[in-house]
């Protein structure tokens, strides 16, 4: 089977807007959680989010562009330009491996900012036309497009919509298009920018957000915090990726994924542990062979006491001993971003043999009997890694991914 290579890899996020300052933030335990900034309106009970700050999109991306793009699009398109940057690509140079290129972008959230931007003229302000480009722009799939047409990549590309399983789908895709030979390469990952009025008002009504701030399998735990975001990567088939030099940032090892087919909220340790078994199976890994996770671990109350039966009921006696941390505490909830995040996460935590902490930690939860490193990030001899995403409507994707070399 042919090994899958990560060659690049970009972020856009509550810790950085690049690799390099997300990197850092990791390693310093230096959270992002912060009051919301520049909204017009703030809906009550929301206090703090994983909101991207100090991204110049006109630098990044150039003036002539943005008028159709969504801060969701800006976010992925910026995202992708660090991660083929990094991988030594450059696909307009060479139409023929353009041709073997795909590009799979995941999105929950899409152009949410662009239709709320509309809705606010309509119905508040009483105009009675929107923005010419409204429809480009909030459209699942722009963000992808705009990739595809900034790289010249003309192989299969589009969107996926998952909730926040997207982007663990849509790289665990490329995976696959990689592995069969359909493609050279694929850039993959997800992205969404829901730190607006209209979705902040929207998760809030479901109280399931936090009083405070996010504090994963605490005790004491009052809810998630949205987040906003782009994670993408270039991955590579390794013996290519080898023949042209490239740099190998880590082993795409394994993806798993089920559905539970229950509730359309409530998630399922059965639907969680299949696709967690799938993705160990697809690997080959044992596990005992799994040296960290990186949990989905939103701090809800039902998430977190979940993903820990979840855990118990694939790693057994060693659930208790293996680390657990989720980096939503340092970012929010990226939610169609998520998985792009905490993969970034992940190959980081492989790259410097250190596991990120779960910050914000105050007490043990009798439910939650696992190592979630609280507070402060510890240094470890890592060699595999599992990234996890449980989404909204019982739809489960899980990654295994595996230091190079």
């Amino acid at each position: 089977m042919t090994r899958v290579a990560i060659t690049g890899m970009g972020v856009v996020s509550a810790i950085g807007t690049d690799v390099a300052t997300f990197r850092r933030a990791l390693l310093e335990g230096a959270g992002g959680l912060r009051p919301p900034e520049g909204l017009d309106e703030v809906p009550k009970g929301i206090t703090v989010v994983g909101q991207v700050r100090g991204f110049d999109a006109e630098a990044r991306l150039g003036k002539d562009r943005l008028p159709l793009l969504d801060p969701f699009a800006q976010f992925g398109l910026a995202a992708a330009d660090e991660a083929i940057a990094m991988a030594g690509l450059d696909l307009r140079a060479d139409p023929a491996a353009g041709q073997r290129t795909a590009c799979i972008i995941g999105t929950g959230g899409a152009g949410i900012a662009t239709l709320q931007d509309g809705f606010t003229r309509l119905f508040k302000e009483g105009k009675t036309r929107v923005n010419p480009f409204t429809v480009p722009r909030y459209m699942g799939n722009a963000a992808c497009s705009h990739v595809t047409m900034a790289h010249g990549i003309t192989g299969p590309a589009f969107a996926v919509t998952s909730a926040c399983a997207s982007a663990n789908h849509a790289i665990g895709l490329g995976v696959h298009m990689v592995r069969s030979g359909m493609v050279d390469r694929a850039v993959v990952g997800g992205t969404d920018a829901l730190v607006n009025f209209g979705n902040l008002k929207a998760w809030e009504a479901l109280r399931v957000v936090s009083r405070d701030t996010c504090r994963p399998f605490s005790k004491d735990r009052t809810g998630m915090v949205v987040g906003e975001g782009a994670g993408v990567f270039v991955l590579e088939a390794w013996e290519a990726a080898a023949a042209r030099g490239a740099p190998v940032l880590a082993e795409m090892a394994g993806f798993g994924m089920s559905a539970d087919a229950g509730d359309i909220t409530f998630p399922s340790v059965d639907g969680a542990a299949r696709a967690v078994r799938a993705c160990l199976d697809d690997a080959g890994l044992a596990p005992d062979q799994v040296d960290y996770i990186n949990a989905h671990g939103t701090a809800t109350m039902a998430n977190d006491a979940t993903e820990a039966k979840v855990i118990a009921a694939v790693f057994g006696e060693r659930a208790a001993t293996v680390p657990v941390s989720s980096t939503k505490s340092f970012h929010g909830h990226g939610l169609g971003a998520a998985g792009g995040l905490e993969l970034v996460a992940c190959v980081v935590a492989l790259q410097e043999g250190f596991i990120p902490a779960t910050l914000n930690f105050t007490a043990p939860d009798p439910d939650c009997p696992l190592d979630v490193v609280p507070n402060t990030g510890r240094a470890a001899a890592l060699q595999t890694a599992l990234s996890s995403s449980f989404a909204f409507g019982g739809l489960n994707a899980v990654l295994a991914v595996r230091r190079a070399g």
